[in-house]
């Protein structure tokens, strides 16, 4: 199998993941990995060869809460289509979200940038505790 043939393969198991999951996953996994949803639009859509970066399959995992054999399935389609990344897939740690309150900005720039700063924020903060994701 070609690699960008594997890599569809990888991206429509993904994607079909991902699908059945809730109502905003996709939203969630855009903010947990600071990026626009269009990102994660195009970064699970087979039309794109463009690989998933390893350092985002352990965010990807907990956010939307793959439990071990969807895990283990989506790794081995992965290992498939980048044998010579197996070894750079991070084992990393589970995320958890929370939410806050915060005063309505009045303008929806405004009020994006506020949040895409405080989502960097965190971003650094669990970098500092060694969870650099």
């Amino acid at each position: 199998m070609e690699s960008d043939d594997a890599i569809k393969v990888y991206k429509d198991r993904l994607s079909n993941l991902i699908d059945m999951r809730p109502s905003g996953t996709r939203q969630r996994l855009a903010d947990a990995l600071g990026k626009h949803r269009s990102f994660v639009t195009q970064m699970l859509s087979a039309s794109y060869a463009t690989p998933v970066p390893a350092r985002h399959l352990p965010t990807i995992f907990s956010v939307c809460h793959f439990n071990a054999q969807e895990r283990q399935s989506f790794l081995e389609a992965y290992r498939r289509a980048h044998p010579e990344k197996a070894t750079d897939i991070p084992a990393g740690k589970s995320t958890r979200s929370i939410n806050l309150l915060v005063h309505d900005l009045g303008d929806k720039r405004k009020n994006e940038k506020f949040d895409e700063a405080l989502a960097e924020f965190a971003r650094k903060m669990s970098a500092l505790c060694g969870d650099d994701e």
